[in-house]
């Protein structure tokens, strides 16, 4: 059994690098609040997210199971269609999408 002095040591080592990789973002946050790249990504990453969501469920439906490529098809208009009247709220969009392929293909 290790030493406690040496116990205690391990422990601080994983302390402070726990703490320093958490603080990290924050520290870069300041810089780059008024980033110009960062206000166009805040704008087109959640479309690009839903852009690749759907791309990855048509595929792997379409490669899986012949008979779920039109519930897919579904799920993505509707997910499109809510992220889109709803104000752009991707978790309500993928949410809704999502339980409209689960209702679909296991009905």
């Amino acid at each position: 059994m290790p030493e406690t002095p040496y116990l205690l040591a391990v422990l601080a080592v994983t302390f402070a690098i726990t703490f320093g990789l958490r603080a990290l973002p924050f520290a870069a946050l300041s810089s780059l609040r008024n980033s110009g790249l960062v206000r166009k990504l805040s704008l087109w990453m959640p479309a690009g997210i839903l852009g690749i969501l759907a791309a990855s469920t048509l595929r792997g439906t379409i490669s899986a199971d012949s008979g779920a490529v039109l519930p897919a098809v579904v799920a993505v208009t509707v997910t499109v269609a809510a992220h889109l009247l709803g104000r752009r709220r991707t978790l309500l969009s993928v949410g809704l999408g999502t339980l409209v392929f689960v209702a679909l293909v296991n009905l």
